[in-house]
C-alpha cells in the first residue's frame, strides 16, 4: 500500500485473492487505502483533489479539466495537475505558501522546489521572466544523428525568407510531422 496515494478511496475496490496466498481463492477484499496500479486510484485520486480545489475557490479551465485558476484580489494561483504530480505557481508569495501547506494538510505531498523539467520541456526561472526550452532534448537529437559537433547558428534560416503557402505543392500527412 503506498501513503503517498489518498487516504480514502471514494469509490468501492477490491482485489482478488490469488492462490499464492492462501489455499482457498474464494475471497474478495476491500481496498481501505489505494495501492499503485490499482486503475481506479488516478480517478479516486483525481476527484478527491478536484472537489478540494473547488471547495478552495478554484474554476476548473473549460478546456482542460486538469488546469485550475484561483483569483484573490490582485492575485493569481495556477494549478496543474498531470497524472499524480500537481504544479502550481502564482502571482503572490503567500498565496503560493499558503495552498502548499492547504494540500500537505490533506495529503502526503513532497515539494519538489522550482519547476525545472516538465513533459521533455526545461523551463528556467530567473528576473527577466520564465523561459522554456529543449536544450537537452535538441542536443540529444543531435548526438544521435552524429550532429553533435555541428555549428550553432541563432536562427537556422534566413531572416528575409517570406513564406507562403505552396498551393500546388504534393499534400501531407501533419501528424507525421
Amino acid at each position: 500500500m503506498s501513503s503517498q496515494l489518498p487516504k480514502q478511496l471514494h469509490r468501492g475496490g477490491g482485489i482478488c485473492e490469488t492462490t499464492s496466498w492462501l489455499e482457498s481463492a474464494n475471497r474478495v477484499y476491500k481496498l481501505r487505502k489505494a495501492l499503485y496500479g490499482l486503475k481506479q486510484a488516478p480517478r479516486a485520486w483525481y476527484a478527491r483533489l478536484k472537489s478540494l480545489l473547488l471547495k478552495f475557490g478554484f474554476v476548473m479551465g473549460s478546456v482542460d479539466n486538469t488546469l485550475f485558476l484561483l483569483s484573490r484580489g490582485g492575485d493569481i494561483l495556477i494549478v496543474q495537475i498531470y497524472v499524480d504530480d500537481i504544479i502550481f505557481g502564482g502571482s503572490s508569495h503567500a498565496l503560493v505558501s499558503s495552498f502548499a501547506e492547504q494540500m500537505n494538510r490533506e495529503f502526503e505531498m513532497s515539494l519538489m522546489g522550482e519547476l525545472q523539467f516538465f513533459l521533455g520541456l526545461q523551463i528556467k526561472q530567473g528576473p527577466e521572466g520564465t523561459f522554456v526550452h529543449q536544450a537537452k532534448h535538441t542536443r540529444y537529437i543531435l548526438k544521435k544523428f552524429d550532429m553533435g559537433d555541428s555549428k550553432p547558428m541563432t536562427t537556422p534560416m534566413s531572416t528575409n525568407t517570406t513564406l507562403d503557402a505552396d498551393e500546388d505543392g504534393e499534400t501531407v500527412d501533419q501528424k507525421e510531422f
